[in-house]
């Protein structure tokens, strides 16, 4: 039986969300949960993987039981009784047995946060930037992201994937305070490090250090040493993962409507 889950990290503790030999990550710390929970082994399989540091408002992973688990809501406080403060699984719901949280998905969103003052408050979740930042430039830059398809120049090296092509649907800076940005990029799929050199190598056009032709030719050469550098991971969030709708069917209507929230 297949099951995906809804759930949210602050990636602080953590060295990414994928198991690493002598680090602790999310996806060790949620199969330890789920494993001891229900008495087998519990591998998880993310949406995708996030680097280290790296937050996620939503991640969704999906793991297997031999038989149909009894009672959702009590594993959900279980899990989350089990789990420590800064994870927090939202939902469980019962999929087809075919459907893969990573493969299955259509797009993904990150957003990175930024603010141009001191802040005691959110500074753990958002990143300082100087205050003459050229936003409007910046998103001018942004838009050149939708006109292009291998974005080798924004991955980091030596990745295991086979192919740098990704599609990316929308990209913008938003002002969402009279100090706060978000930076929202959408794409079907992205490489590893890419929105924090993207968002690193906009910054070189906030700060007029480079210009918007520049920032489409860096892109165009495909060369990871010609972008900027990149972004410190604690403002980055994964925020929210689409799949199709057909995936999302539940055995039952009873489990599709679990949530703890």
């Amino acid at each position: 039986m297949r099951y995906f889950m809804r759930l949210s990290y602050c990636g602080a503790a953590y060295h990414g969300w994928q198991v690493q030999p002598h680090d602790v990550s999310v996806q060790q710390t949620l199969e330890q949960a789920l494993t001891t929970l229900l008495r087998h082994d519990t591998p998880v399989t993310g949406a995708g993987r996030t680097d280290a540091g790296v937050n996620a408002r939503l991640m969704v992973a999906h793991f297997d039981t031999e038989a149909a688990i009894a009672d959702i809501p009590k594993l959900l406080r279980s899990l989350n009784a089990l789990l420590p403060s800064d994870i927090a699984v939202h939902s469980i719901v019962r999929v087809a047995d075919d459907a893969h949280a990573r493969f299955d998905a259509t797009s993904r969103t990150y957003k990175y946060f930024a603010h141009t003052g001191k802040d005691a408050f959110i500074y753990p979740l958002s990143w300082q930037c100087p205050p003459t930042l050229d936003f409007d430039l910046m998103n001018q830059a942004a838009a050149c992201l939708l006109q292009h398809t291998d974005f080798t120049s924004f991955s980091k090296l030596h990745t295991d994937v086979k192919t740098n092509n990704c599609r990316v649907t929308h990209a913008q800076w938003t002002q969402i305070e009279p100090h706060r940005w978000v930076f929202t990029i959408t794409a079907d799929r992205f490489l590893r490090n890419m929105v924090r050199a993207i968002v690193g190598t906009l910054v070189e056009v906030g700060r007029h250090k480079i210009g918007v032709q520049e920032f489409d030719d860096i892109i165009g050469r495909r060369d990871r040493c010609a972008a900027g550098t990149s972004m410190p991971a604690h403002a980055l969030f994964l925020w929210e993962i689409t799949y199709p709708d057909h995936i999302l069917t539940a055995a039952s209507a009873t489990e599709l409507v679990v949530d703890n929230h």
